[in-house]
């Protein structure tokens, strides 16, 4: 009986490939992206950024393939617009300019051909791992400032955060065909991080005379930004919570995409 599902598994795994529609698929995305993290802790949509994004794809068959993939978006967020009044008193923001590159695998729940008339679509979900740049800014008196390089949390000078870091990549999709060369691929598309440090936010306040000493008074200006409030009047107290570094940050994309398939139906072989 193994034997027999053995050869069954085989045949079937010979015979996918064998009508597999092997090629490579280029493309370009356009959509917008958002942070969620220690200032952005309900998930709130209300203030994208904008995003796009190149794609190239090898497609092993009509159901298993992977991707290349390179993205820029632009992300923020602010104490200000949150309805908490203890994040509208520690009253933090920044913004991010963040440029990633990755590698995932993808699987069609359905088969996927392209030209087909009866396999011209399919919802598929992707993974993988990618790497990012960040450098979160923040704004005072008119000018923006770079945050990691004003240790507002009292690292030591050669201790800051890294602005390049690994992400787990990963998200849902729904491609179609426009004609047998073009399709729409429309994604969501979310990095979990191994950073708390893509807002600049995450563990306590610490002490502003150290701060002063190694970073001077900007340090210390963006380093506790909270506003005077009867219910929480000691929020920029050192060893006071500032953030929370048991949840790291994550940013996520949705993504339009128009691409090009580079390729070939290939007819089945027969098989003996």
């Amino acid at each position: 009986m193994s034997r027999v599902l053995i050869i069954s598994i085989l045949y079937l795994g010979l015979s996918v490939s064998a009508a597999a529609q092997i090629g490579y698929e280029l493309g370009g995305f356009l959509g917008a992206g958002w942070y969620f993290g220690d200032l952005n802790p309900d998930f709130s949509l209300n203030h994208p950024g904008p995003a796009i994004g190149v794609i190239g794809r090898h497609n092993f068959n009509d159901r298993i393939g992977v991707a290349l993939t390179g993205n820029y978006t632009f992300v923020e967020g602010n104490d200000a617009w949150s309805e908490n009044p203890y994040q509208r008193a520690r009253n933090l923001s920044f913004r991010s300019n963040i440029f990633d590159v990755g590698g995932r695998f993808e699987f069609n729940f359905m088969r996927y051909k392209h030209g087909s008339q009866d396999y011209w679509f399919t919802p598929y979900v992707f993974g993988g791992l990618s790497v990012f740049v960040f450098n979160p800014k923040a704004k005072l008196d008119g000018e923006w400032y770079a945050l990691r390089d004003l240790g507002t949390e009292g690292q030591f000078i050669g201790e800051e955060y890294y602005i390049l870091q690994p992400a787990l990549n990963y998200g849902v999709g729904l491609k179609f065909d426009l004609s047998y060369e073009w399709s729409i691929n429309i994604e969501i598309d979310a990095r979990k991080l191994w950073t708390d440090y893509l807002d600049d936010v995450s563990t306590v306040y610490a002490d502003k005379q150290e701060i002063e000493a190694l970073r001077g008074p900007i340090g210390v200006a963006l380093s506790d930004r909270s506003i005077p409030d009867s219910n929480f009047p000691q929020i920029g107290e050192a060893g006071r919570q500032r953030g929370d570094s048991q949840n790291n940050d994550i940013y996520g994309m949705v993504k339009i995409g128009l691409v090009y398939y580079f390729g070939e139906i290939r007819c089945p072989e027969i098989l003996y």
